[in-house]
């Protein structure tokens, strides 16, 4: 029997807020400087503060109107039929265990700094630790969704210390003159819009990485005290991560000069504090960003759970996904993505890159799933566009869309294409749902032509794969 306790305004924002905030921001510095000047940078962040916002606008609205919908995949049924809840929900489930495997991957290489033993985060021993906190979070997870969430809500309070410190230091070590040398990272007076244009792309995948989170209230809406306050802790959040987020990432733009930045080690940001304040700097920043992963990797052990529990219940994946213990976790649902994150962590033997494919995969599953969210917006406002206010509902909805698009293209292509390999599992287990609940056919005709277009998608993909066009 499922517990009545319920989550108020304050555990939803910090959900939303300790969802986001994992790895991301602590190298974010590096990452963009890798691929983007100053100028660029502020431009990006321009464009997607402004997109995320027209997202969780589209949250917030949806929450209002449709309150008996629950989860994020529940969108894209209502307004696109079951096969389109499937699609949603899967790329979702698919976005948050690989969002796991990257944290474990950071997580064992911060740990290296004080326990050497753990190399590069991707030998043996890593393998071994990252395992055991990965069965260890899916075991606080299964004694109750509500109970980890109030874990959540204590370290987000604490993770975000070292990120305010960093911020204020390096507000006192700013130097405009560094900040605005090579502004648009040529010659600092030559806006060369090409350039510009490319630079602003190469900061996508990272920006788009950082925001992955920002539905947690709403993929938790169920469980809360009311819809509403599940759609004001997803605006609240996203300004205080988009504060956040610009400080952290174009402060060290006047610390220190972009070639630097882009040659840092792994957390940037720990050794951006280093420069600054000595030794001691970076060890306190590898701390923060260990408690900042524990409560972002509980958050994503949370979310995928909840997310093929509410999809049984919905008929989209057979019944046995659905079942709850005691404390009200799917239990089975929990075991088989902690299963499949456990093969995946495995791959740290065999890729040099393994957070940056783990993340890169994640963020792609996800933009599908947005884009749904900003169709069923874009939907159900037209459909009512005769009623007060729904022009700008209408306005939202279609920006929504024309942004995840675009992202979804500059941001890599090849990662969404990738995980077209990852659908055809799921659509056995759709199938099995189908039969369970007296269907006639595993799938109708239009499912068909979508899984045939799916499966041809995957083989084009392994087929570029073998032939080295695509690289992971």
């Amino acid at each position: 029997m499922e517990k009545d306790k319920k989550l108020g305004l304050f555990s939803l924002t910090a959900l939303v807020i300790t969802s986001s905030i994992g790895a991301g921001i602590f190298n974010i510095s590096g990452d963009l400087a890798s691929g983007a000047a100053a100028g660029p940078a502020i431009i990006a962040w321009i464009i997607v503060g402004f997109g995320i916002l027209m997202l969780s606008l589209s949250f917030k609205n949806l929450l209002l109107k449709k309150p008996e919908l629950n989860g994020i995949f529940s969108y894209a049924e209502d307004g696109f039929g079951q096969f389109g809840g499937f699609i949603s929900g899967w790329g979702y489930w698919l976005s948050a265990w690989l969002g796991n495997v990257a944290f474990a991957t950071m997580l064992m290489s911060t740990l290296s700094y004080f326990f050497p033993i753990f190399g590069n985060g991707q030998n043996v021993a890593s393998i071994i630790g990252a395992s055991i906190i990965m069965w260890a979070l899916t075991y606080i997870v299964n004694r109750g969704v509500e109970e980890a969430a109030i874990i959540n809500t204590v370290v987000t309070i604490f993770k975000l210390i070292p990120i305010f410190l960093f911020i204020v230091i390096g507000i006192v070590a700013f130097k405009v003159d560094l900040f605005t040398n090579h502004f648009w990272g040529n010659i600092s007076t030559n806006f060369n819009l090409s350039d510009i244009f490319s630079q602003v792309k190469n900061c996508m995948m990272v920006m788009m990485w950082v925001f992955v989170g920002i539905e947690g209230a709403s993929m938790l809406s169920s469980r809360a005290n009311k819809k509403s306050e599940a759609g004001r802790a997803t605006i609240l959040g996203l300004i205080g991560l988009f504060t956040i987020y610009v400080l952290a990432s174009m402060i060290p733009y006047g610390v220190m000069s972009k070639v630097e930045l882009s040659k840092l080690a792994t957390p940037s940001m720990a050794y951006i504090l280093k420069d600054i304040v000595g030794p001691w700097g970076a060890a306190f920043i590898n701390v923060g960003l260990i408690i900042s992963i524990s409560g972002a990797w509980l958050s994503w052990t949370m979310l995928p759970s909840e997310t093929t529990l509410l999809m049984a219940r919905s008929k989209l994946l057979p019944k046995i996904f659905g079942k709850v213990n005691g404390a009200g976790a799917p239990t089975f649902s929990l075991i088989i993505t902690a299963v499949l994150t456990q093969l995946f962590i495995f791959t740290f033997l065999f890729t040099d890159k393994a957070y940056q494919f783990a993340y890169s995969l994640c963020t792609a599953a996800i933009l599908v799933c947005y884009l749904f969210v900003g169709l069923y917006q874009f939907k159900i406002s037209y459909l009512n566009r005769h009623e007060k206010g729904e022009i700008k509902q209408i306005i939202i909805g279609l920006i929504t869309v024309i942004f995840e698009t675009w992202a979804i293209v500059v941001s890599g292509l090849n990662y969404t294409l990738l995980c077209l390999i990852a659908y055809i599992p799921g659509i056995v287990f759709f199938a099995m749902a189908r039969k369970e609940n007296g269907e006639k056919k595993l799938l109708s005709k239009t499912q068909s032509i979508l899984t045939t277009l799916i499966v041809i998608g995957a083989i084009y993909v392994i087929y570029q794969l073998a032939i080295g066009k695509i690289t992971i």
